[in-house]
């Protein structure tokens, strides 16, 4: 062989050797991507054989609910074959999150024969009903953890919205009259909420009225946003201010109450000196008319003026009877008569 054959030979078995690990390598790398896929679609299947087994039960629920006659043969037993065979398999999965779905399950199939028992029984199914969509909200709250968190805690999945959960609950048909006599994504949220779940925005704890009526002072509130940032420094400097300020306070109180005092004295003494004026006017103008009256006895002495009656004949002090003559008498006659004859008209 001689030295060109030679190094053909070798190049050719070199390539012929990176030809065949390229292929080898493509084909660990496919039988790799595949085993991940099949992990990833039985771990969807867990979770989509959880949303149906769900959706089952609360439909059997509500026809439980509506018929007043119904039966045991309305509620279907619960089957699990896709979590039993990601549970024997060896695939990297979260063991916990798995456990927690196996319980849910144990739980379902549970109030499933409470319930199925009472129907057949003949007797009230009102409680078992209630455990049941007791069981189906834990349920859901369950199958939400792990097709969104991936089946992590809740303490350790952080802030959530609240409003994301509902989403998600009406993305898989889950609506708020799905189960009777209550309102089932209320019920799930709270049940989150509960399990550990921080979910924004909490829930109020008090009415408008309550909270505007608290008297309440978040700047004297050493616990509050703005006193958590204060120093004890800054903390005595702000009661020592405090304290200034409330005796300015009192002092110009107590100067104002002073002002007051004086002027109400000063009104007091202003009223009095009329009062005494008014009483010496009084006074006065009684004096005078006791000296009107103290008067009255020189003007008795005084002859009075004679009054006359209408008709009456006067005679003067220097007439005598004896002078007249029988004309005069006459004519005296005529007019008494005329006096005693005359009426009013």
């Amino acid at each position: 062989m001689s030295e060109s054959q030679f190094y053909t030979f070798i190049t050719g078995g070199v390539s012929l050797m990176i030809a065949a690990g390229l292929l080898v390598a493509w084909h660990l790398w496919r039988m790799r991507e595949e085993h991940q896929a099949g992990i990833v679609s039985a771990l969807d299947g867990v979770s989509h054989e959880l949303r149906i087994n769900l959706q089952r039960f609360v439909s059997e629920l509500g026809q439980v609910h509506a018929i007043q006659q119904a039966g045991p043969d309305l509620l279907l037993p619960v089957r699990h074959p896709q979590l039993d065979g990601v549970n024997a398999s060896m695939i990297r999965a979260n063991r916990n999150a798995l456990a927690v779905i196996g319980n849910t399950y144990q739980e379902l199939e549970a109030r499933k024969m409470a319930l199925r028992a009472a129907l057949a029984q003949g007797r009230d199914p009102v409680d078992s009903l209630d455990d049941a969509m007791d069981a189906t909200i834990n349920g859901i709250a369950t199958l939400y953890m792990w097709e969104v968190h991936g089946g992590a805690r809740p303490s350790e999945v952080g802030r959530v919205r609240s409003w994301d959960v509902r989403d998600w609950m009406k993305g898989h048909n889950f609506t708020q009259q799905s189960l009777p006599g209550m309102y089932l994504r209320d019920e799930v949220v709270e049940r989150l909420r509960a399990y550990g779940l921080h979910l924004t925005p909490k829930p109020l704890t008090h009415t408008a009225h309550e909270y505007y009526s608290m008297q309440y002072d978040r700047k004297a509130d050493i616990h509050a946003p703005f006193g958590r940032r204060k120093t004890p420094e800054q903390l005595e400097e702000a009661a020592r201010k405090a304290e200034e300020k409330a005796a300015k306070k009192a002092a110009k109180q107590a100067e104002k109450e002073a002002r007051k005092a004086a002027k109400a004295a000063e009104k007091a003494e202003k009223e009095s000196a009329k009062q005494a004026e008014d009483e010496a006017k009084a006074a006065a103008s009684l004096a005078a008319v006791d000296t009107v009256i103290d008067e009255g006895p020189a003007y008795a002495d005084e002859p009075a003026e004679e009054t006359y009656e209408e008709g009456q004949v006067f005679h003067s002090s220097h007439d005598d009877p004896s002078d007249m003559t029988d004309e005069d008498e006459d004519d005296y006659g005529m007019i008494e008569d005329a006096e005693t004859n005359t009426r009013p008209n």
